[in-house]
């Protein structure tokens, strides 16, 4: 049985390369190549993925593991607990963002940053992700 000619592919093979720079794999088919480009076309007007996806992603793709390159994820209600320099400071997760001492935070970072009066990475300061802790 013979296979009719795709009359898409010529338009959809000239758009690829218009938009990727150059020529797809020869092993893409047309429903495939449209719908990366109709991707790529909302990636242009919406804004794409974000930086923590991105970042997720590469490191996936560099054979990290995916439970590794994924952020945990905190439930409403959870706990976080981090002692620092004598003190400790407990944190509590909510719909709204993060609660310590009567006062809602929309970030771990800003509350690093408040604790200790220096830029952290608010999930590595609260124990969160790899190379937590720092000292006190």
């Amino acid at each position: 049985m013979r296979r009719e000619p795709d009359r898409a592919r010529p338009a959809t093979l000239a758009r690829w390369e218009a938009v990727f720079g150059s020529p797809p794999p020869l092993y893409l088919s047309v429903p495939f190549m449209q719908k990366a480009l109709a991707y790529e076309a909302q990636c242009e007007a919406m804004g794409g993925l974000t930086a923590k996806t991105r970042r997720s992603l590469r490191q996936i793709a560099a054979g990290e593991d995916v439970t590794n390159a994924a952020p945990p994820k905190l439930s409403t209600g959870a706990h976080l607990v981090r002692e620092w320099n004598g003190r400790t400071y407990q944190v509590q997760v909510t719909d709204a963002g993060f609660e310590m001492d009567g006062k809602t935070w929309r970030s771990l970072t800003a509350i690093a940053k408040h604790i200790t009066g220096a830029t952290w990475s608010g999930p590595r300061f609260f124990g969160l992700t790899a190379g937590a802790g720092g000292g006190a």
